[in-house]
């Protein structure tokens, strides 16, 4: 009896549903549905908008500044704080581990190891000592990495011998990652437009890409090279490059200063673990960034878009907290509250430099933030961007989410090889500190006063 009265329910619904999909209509692929981007740990979602982009006012530091322009950008995600050393050594340990691991198959220093690696193109034996080819490193075996039997057991020293100095100290010049990326700058040329109707790239697609190899001693050596263009692949450029940050600008960068202290515990000691990573290229940034997009997509279904560094209009943007018009990311002019307590990290006065509280770089989130949420957007450390550094930018980028990038190749000038760096740093005066304010410096340099932080595109409104 209760079947007969539910039959001609279900036979209802059945129909309702048929009439909102008719068979032999366009209906979509898949199911559509209303999508809600999980919050990225340790970033704040920064909502579309516009701002005037440039310098407020014409410093005594900045005699031609850019023209401003009205620009607006899409909403995106950005980290809290400056990449911290903590975070960064997370890359260093995984790169470790990585070929540490990669070793100890390699020589079947023990067979319980090569369940750490999962295979799935290159054979051992064609491994490249330092480099973890395309694998997935299953982190649950690397408690298992003998570290401690180093000087104890031939045959693990044998196999991560690359990895140490003769006296037994680490060696950081064999902290080589590999990976890759398509070379977009390349794909949009127009002698390189896939031609739909004949189904393939024209005779004359050309890409432009660089090429990396190590020698036996374990030095890295790229070229650039002009592939022939047939499929998407020949867009890719294959990137080794060392990760370890550079302790010793601390010493190089400062002449007749006793900054060995700093030299030889700033990235290393738990003590430093909160402050902003220093002696960081703008080309380890770009690797940190990918090997920041990898292990998220390695632990989560999530689709997501990549981390990456900000564009110098998202960048500013985010300085000025939602203010259009601020000097500062505090919105203010000054860069003392009303009661005289300096609002960032930076060299008030010639040579006074813990006026401010600090003498060098501090612990990230030590001054208040922004309207948006986001700590030391001026001082601290300066911070890349993803953009080439050109004097007169405004003359050339879009205002829709103005970008003026390149990624440079080997053999480009060095002029080609700029990077527009912002924020100021604790090393500077006040000038550099304002939101509209740009600086340069070289990709494959690194300074004790630049650092980063990554965003990631939102996806949606």
């Amino acid at each position: 009896m209760k079947f007969k009265t539910i039959l001609p329910i279900l036979t209802l619904l059945v129909a309702l549903v048929g009439c909102n999909k008719p068979a032999g209509e366009l209906v979509g692929a898949g199911k559509a549905k209303n999508f809600s981007e999980a919050d990225p740990f340790g970033m704040l979602l920064i909502r579309k908008g516009s701002f005037m982009k440039g310098e407020n006012t014409q410093s005594n530091l900045f005699t031609m500044p850019d023209n401003k322009i009205m620009s607006t950008v899409d909403a995106f995600w950005m980290d809290e704080t400056e990449i911290t050393n903590n975070e960064y050594k997370q890359f260093v340990f995984w790169v470790r581990d990585s070929i540490a691991m990669t070793l100890l198959v390699r020589a079947g220093a023990a067979d319980e190891y090569a369940d750490g690696l999962q295979f799935m193109v290159t054979p051992k034996e064609e491994f490249i000592e330092e480099i973890i080819p395309d694998t997935a490193l299953n982190w649950a075996m690397t408690s298992k990495i003998p570290w401690n039997k180093y000087k104890t057991d031939e045959e693990v020293h044998a196999a991560l011998r690359p990895l140490f100095y003769s006296d037994h100290t680490f060696n950081t010049n064999r902290m080589h990652y590999h990976y890759s990326w398509k070379n977009y700058d390349q794909a949009k040329l127009q002698q390189n437009k896939f031609d739909v109707a004949k189904g393939k790239y024209p005779d004359n697609a050309r890409a432009r890409v660089d090429s990396f190899w190590v020698d036996e001693n374990g030095v890295i050596f790229d070229t650039t090279i002009i592939r022939k263009l047939v499929e998407p692949k020949d867009l890719y450029t294959e990137c080794i490059i060392n990760i370890y940050p550079d302790t010793m600008v601390w010493i190089r960068d400062f002449q007749y200063a006793y900054n060995d202290p700093k030299m030889l515990k700033y990235f290393s000691h738990e003590g430093y673990a909160n402050y902003p990573v220093v002696g960081v290229t703008w080309e380890q940034a770009h690797a940190f960034c990918h090997w920041r997009t990898k292990i998220m997509q390695d632990n989560t279904t999530l689709e997501a878009q990549i981390y990456r560094l900000p564009t110098e209009s998202e960048w500013e943007y985010a300085a000025r907290g939602g203010r259009k018009m601020a000097t500062y990311p505090w919105g203010g002019n000054y860069v003392r509250d009303y009661k005289g307590c300096f609002l960032a990290n930076f060299k008030p006065y010639h040579g006074a430099y813990n006026d401010d509280t600090g003498n060098g770089p501090m612990a990230v989130a030590s001054y208040r933030p922004n309207d948006f949420g986001l700590f030391d957007m001026s001082g601290n450390v300066s911070e890349w961007t993803m953009e080439s550094y050109t004097p007169t930018a405004s003359a050339i980028i879009h205002d829709y989410n103005p970008n003026h990038a390149y990624m440079a190749r080997k053999n480009d000038p060095d002029q080609l090889k700029r990077k527009v760096i912002k924020g100021g740093s604790w090393k500077d005066v006040k000038d550099y500190l304002q939101c509209g304010a740009r600086d340069y410096e070289y990709q494959y340099e690194s300074r004790p006063y630049i650092g980063f932080r990554c965003v990631r595109s939102y996806i949606g409104e």
